[in-house]
């Protein structure tokens, strides 16, 4: 094999990574501000970065805020479904607008649509959910329990302010209005931890940035896409995936850890430990300074990304909780309860479904997501049927096999992910036999022949089996959800907070699932 690809970054990849590292010094500045010239500042800085980068193609985004906008003051009781269809459907006009003789948007453009289009639709459930609890305050007469709820409608100017506020305009990650409220009123930004956190998110960059441009260089995608490539071998045609994403992986830890380095650096999405926040929603229980301790803080809010049980975790469905966190929040909170099904199996299937239209309209997105719930099905096949009945050594050697073949179809999956064409997706998978395919319904028959093809469980019983278990597991049902203390408190059963997204990346930005 030989290539004439260097390891050169493109010039987007330069501006994504000039961005993000500016906005580290920048922020540690924005803790020395009071809140009001905060948010006119990061209003500003955020509309410098946006006209600068995509000029006219700002406007879209302004468009799709002042769409929103117009809804909440127009039907607050239909805001987020109106929303939801609004910000979708400019999505497709914003990707269509070659076909009506309109320039062809930036990467930097699409990056901030991405983005903004999950601010409106969380932004349009939390005015509802304010209007929702003030009128049930007003009938009870008693103060109710929401957590990290607002305390009134946001005006047009404050909208503005969130939408381009000047931290992950681009890269993410994702944050609520109430975060972004919380962090303006913060009452001692310079008292809250710094330099620590931040460092401590920044050391792995540069290893990550190191393994990224290296293996880049010798593995460069675009050879998968040449005549070359199918006359190698059946195991390096492999190899080559596996390759191919852990340079995708290298990509996003190192996009991510630096935009979570930012959040830091500002002070955004800081809170105490003790309100047991998560990533993108943000506090989930009630919880009030203590005078006579020391309070402890954490950013768990804005974590995008944990790169070790990313990697290390055994199932295909876990490893979905640690990859694109703050995204994962959105989707499970605003796309998984309300969709048009009430089967777990058929609520994750649509869920993926959703998340690869938000990333984009390239065949290979689709592709990609909607073999998920294949792998989930195989691994819960096998699970039901073989491990359960393994001792303890036998499952843990299962758990490693487990863990091989999981990395194996996030790796498979991968390659569609990036060569977005249906043709050279299927044209690499088909070079490898459709390898993961095939081992996918291979455990799927195998476990139903070992349990002698009997349904387990039946319904009511507390245990599920299959598939839909599997999907339960990602987007827990609302029954089970409410059954719980409080919904967001509930999402520790989900693990996470991203199908989706942001990618630094030439095409713009988006993220597996």
């Amino acid at each position: 094999m030989s290539t004439s690809v260097t390891c050169k970054m493109s010039p987007d990849e330069l501006v994504y990574l000039g961005v993000l590292a500016a906005s580290i010094p920048v922020g540690f500045l924005f803790r020395y501000l009071s809140s009001s010239v905060k948010q006119v500042a990061a209003l500003f800085l955020g509309l410098f970065i946006s006209i600068a980068l995509c000029h006219i193609h700002v406007l879209h985004s302004l468009v799709t805020v002042i769409g929103t906008w117009i809804i909440i003051k127009s039907s607050w009781r239909h805001a987020p479904a109106l929303s939801l269809s609004w910000t979708f459907l400019y999505l497709l006009f914003f990707r269509l607008v070659t076909w009506f003789d309109l320039p062809q948007p930036t990467p930097f453009a699409n990056a901030i649509q991405l983005i903004l289009t999950l601010k409106m639709v969380s932004l349009a459930n939390e005015v509802h959910s304010f209007h929702i609890e003030k009128k049930r305050d007003v009938s009870s007469f008693a103060k109710s329990p929401v957590i990290g709820g607002l305390t009134q409608e946001p005006s047009l100017f404050e909208i503005l302010s969130y939408s381009y506020c000047y931290v992950g305009i681009m890269t993410g990650p994702f944050f609520r209005f109430q975060t972004y409220m919380d962090w303006l009123k913060q009452p001692s930004p310079l008292a809250l931890p710094r330099w620590e956190p931040c460092l401590q998110r920044l050391k792995m960059v540069p290893v990550f940035g190191a393994l990224f441009l290296a293996v880049n260089h010798y593995f460069p995608l675009s050879y998968v896409r040449t005549d070359g490539f199918l006359d190698e071998n059946v195991f390096f045609r492999l190899f080559y995936m596996v390759a191919v994403f852990f340079v995708f992986r290298m990509r996003f830890y190192a996009a991510w850890c630096g935009a979570e380095a930012g959040c830091i650096s500002a002070g955004l999405g800081c809170y105490p430990e003790k309100a047991l926040s998560k990533p993108g929603g943000g506090p989930t229980v009630n919880y009030s300074p203590d005078p006579t301790s020391e309070e402890k803080y954490d950013f768990k809010t804005i974590q995008n990304i944990d790169c070790y049980n990313t990697d290390f975790c055994v199932k295909v469905r876990h490893g979905m909780r640690y990859w694109n966190m703050t995204v994962q929040w959105w989707l499970h909170h605003y796309i998984y309860p309300n969709a048009p099904f009430k089967s777990y199996a058929l609520r994750a299937g649509w869920t993926m479904l959703i998340s690869a239209y938000w990333h984009g309209l390239h065949a290979g997105y689709y592709l990609s997501f909607l073999t998920i719930p294949l792998c989930i099905a195989a691994e819960s096949a096998m699970e039901s049927a073989v491990r359960a009945k393994l001792g303890p050594s036998g499952q843990n050697a299962f758990d490693w096999i487990h863990w091989f073949l999981k990395m194996r179809a996030y790796d498979y999956m991968c390659m569609g992910f990036v060569l977005l064409k249906a043709s050279d997706t299927i044209n690499y998978w088909a070079s490898i036999y459709f390898t993961m395919h095939v081992i996918a319904v291979s455990c799927i028959i195998v476990g139903k022949v070992l349990r002698g093809g009997r349904r387990e469980g039946r319904k009511g019983e507390k245990g599920q089996t299959g598939i839909a278990s599997s999907a339960l597991s990602i987007y827990p049902s609302p029954r089970i959800l409410t059954a719980v203390s409080g919904v967001d408190a509930c999402l520790a059963h989900l693990g996470s907070g991203s199908c989706l997204a942001l990618c630094w990346a030439g095409s713009g930005v988006a993220g597996l699932v």
